[in-house]
């Protein structure tokens, strides 16, 4: 039996009766980039946030590296990196800064690993300009910083590119791209891109009002439709993805 770096069995989360993610079985290999699609207001974030132990699930279970997250924290949360919608960081410091920060809560070597963190994800060490200044593009590359800092083994990123300009995109990409194949770690990244995913993951799990549509392979998913966006509109009632 294959053994999986993150494996949900019948995930759910409602709020206030409200099904946002509806009885979700992930599968994610490790070592391997993982594309969750779906449109804005899919439930991809809750989902995630369920795996970071943020929110609580309705029902169903989980595991992060062959174990449950609770009562395991203090063993999974340091192979864990994440960046979940809009980064967070004090807007009266400059980039530089807020990392020491984080990096001093988790007793690493502040001026070393913050300056290589930065350098990682394009963005100047010791830079004067203030976080509150940062552009939507560099916000989400200094929050890509962050979830680096403790070098990780699995990354959970919520749209890692949003914001970012076409060659803002085509760097991250190819950035994830090296952590994967040359680093070995493991990436669930969400996006809705239908070209981006397409261009980026290994594997591919389609959500669409909180229901997994479709989880395969981006080759086998090819293998099997000619137009992706024609099957993608097909299985979500016409709207497609983006």
């Amino acid at each position: 039996m294959e053994s999986f770096i993150i494996e949900t069995k019948q995930l759910t989360k409602k709020y206030k009766g409200e099904l946002a993610v509806s009885n979700v079985n992930l599968h994610i290999k490790k070592g391997s980039i993982y594309g969750l699609l779906g449109r804005n207001g899919a439930g991809k974030p809750t989902l995630m946030k369920m795996l970071l132990g943020l929110t609580p699930p309705t029902s169903g279970t989980f595991t992060l590296f062959d174990q449950t997250l609770t009562g395991h924290e203090k063993q999974l949360y340091p192979r864990i990196g994440a960046l979940i919608e809009t980064p967070g960081f004090y807007p009266n410091l400059t980039g530089t800064e807020n990392l020491e920060i984080f990096a001093r809560l988790r007793n690493l070597n502040a001026s070393h690993t913050v300056k290589n963190a930065l350098e990682t994800v394009g963005l100047p060490f010791r830079d004067k300009k203030l976080f509150r200044e940062y552009s939507l593009g560099m916000k989400q590359r200094l929050g890509l910083a962050n979830a680096l800092l403790h070098h990780p083994q699995l990354l959970i990123l919520d749209e890692p590119t949003n914001g970012l300009d076409p060659i803002g995109i085509a760097e991250i990409r190819d950035f994830l791209k090296t952590l994967c194949k040359d680093h070995g770690k493991t990436l669930l990244v969400s996006s809705h891109i239908l070209s981006e995913i397409d261009l980026l993951a290994d594997d591919i799990g389609i959500l669409d009002r909180g229901v997994l549509l479709e989880e395969c392979s981006i080759k086998t998913l090819k293998e099997k439709n000619d137009n992706l966006e024609n099957y993608f509109k097909t299985i979500t009632g016409g709207k497609g993805i983006a």
